[in-house]
């Protein structure tokens, strides 16, 4: 006659197995009591509401404090600029730094104190470091750069 197959670890595989689903159902049914001791509450006990503090509160808000808001008023995302036009065109600053070999420099804004890139082609006077110049502001690939670049006496 042969030995029975069943070893010793498939035994103990077993009986985790059948251990876990009789937890699972023992869950399962406490999950349903618990349930049937909630199920009297009514629809308005069930609710929750939100005060004027952002809080979960279980009483609704007092209609007097209501605030009326406009649709109209509310931005969503980036608020719009005003484009009126530029307020002042013409810029003046200090340069900051230049290069004559290389041809660019830097120029450093009076009013913003914002660094802004200025090349030769641009420069209608010779400049040098500590220059007083006046000049206007363009978008460029890599940001802003001055050009009409005039030199200050």
């Amino acid at each position: 006659m042969a030995k029975s197959q069943d070893s010793y670890n498939k035994k103990e595989k077993e009986k985790k197995r059948l251990k876990k689903k009789k937890e699972k159902l023992e869950r399962r049914e406490q999950r349903k009591i618990e349930k049937a001791e909630k199920g009297d509450q009514t629809l308005e006990e069930m609710f929750s509401y939100v005060d004027e503090n952002g809080n979960l509160t279980s009483t609704p808000p007092d209609p007097a404090k209501k605030i009326k808001v406009n649709a109209a008023d509310i931005v969503i995302g980036a608020s719009p600029r005003d484009d009126d036009g530029p307020e002042d065109i013409n810029r003046s600053g200090q340069v900051k730094f230049f290069n004559d070999e290389k041809g660019y420099g830097f120029i450093i804004d009076a009013v913003t104190k914002d660094s802004v890139f200025v090349h030769i082609n641009n420069v209608n006077d010779t400049i040098q470091e500590n220059d007083k110049v006046t000049f206007q502001v363009e978008m460029g690939p890599k940001g802003p750069n001055a050009i009409n670049v005039n030199l200050v006496e």
